[in-house]
């Protein structure tokens, strides 16, 4: 499995909201626990909200409030080659928000703040090849407002490279991984496929209705929720 895979199945394990153990992960995927820490700490360092040490176990968290930050030269570059990625995808409204964003950051910096950091316009984690998914974006933000089925072929992990017909409920963000949760037409069932791996999309002409048990709060409802 590459690395890129086991990250995201990692991050899937953890949408639980439970501890897991580094022993526990680690077997699971065939690998060691120094692995293990290695990945949690990439995907830490790639905004993931995992939370934990080694030896006590690792959780996935979600941020509710974004304080006020004081960052280094090295994280404001960081931010600012997160923002021209997306400022390099086909959504034009996430180019817009990126572009904003960047001005917003720009205005509440100090006046002298020195040459831009080197090393501009190098990615370092792997996940960031999920920038590939970017021109699926606008379709697949646009087939959710207007409930529209859409046909993918997808590449799943193992290589295998298949055609579905989706109706697709909603997108998420996984630090650089873009997934988008749908009821898969062709394999009846929820599915949750990760943008990147989607090779070809096409808009189909039906639209769907909400029927029960293919809803995003029928798939809410089935999964695992943390303890309390």
């Amino acid at each position: 499995m590459r690395r890129t895979d086991r990250l995201y199945a990692l991050i899937q394990t953890l949408r639980d909201g439970r501890v897991h153990r580094a022993a526990s992960l680690a077997a699971a995927h065939g690998v060691s626990e120094r692995t293990i820490w290695r990945d949690m700490d990439t995907l830490m360092a790639s905004g993931v909200p995992v939370r934990g040490e080694r030896g006590l176990g690792y959780r996935m968290t979600v941020p509710v409030t974004l304080p006020p930050l004081n960052m280094t030269l090295t994280e404001l570059e960081a931010l600012h080659l997160g923002l021209a990625a997306v400022a390099q995808g086909g959504d034009e409204e996430l180019r817009a928000a990126a572009a904003a964003l960047s001005a917003r950051i720009d205005a509440v910096l100090p006046e002298e703040r020195g040459a831009a950091p080197a090393g501009w316009g190098f990615a370092v984690y792997p996940l960031a090849d999920a920038a590939a998914g970017f021109r699926h974006m606008p379709r697949i933000r646009g087939a959710i407002r207007a409930r529209q089925k859409l046909r993918v072929t997808y590449d799943d992990p193992g290589g295998t490279v298949a055609s579905r017909t989706i109706r697709p409920l909603k997108l998420d963000y996984w630090g650089r991984v873009w997934t988008v949760t749908c009821w898969c037409e062709t394999t009846p069932g929820f599915a949750t496929l990760r943008v990147d791996r989607i090779d070809t999309l096409d808009i189909l002409p039906a639209l769907f209705v909400e029927e029960r048990g293919k809803t995003l709060m029928d798939y809410r409802a089935g999964q695992t929720l943390p303890d309390p």
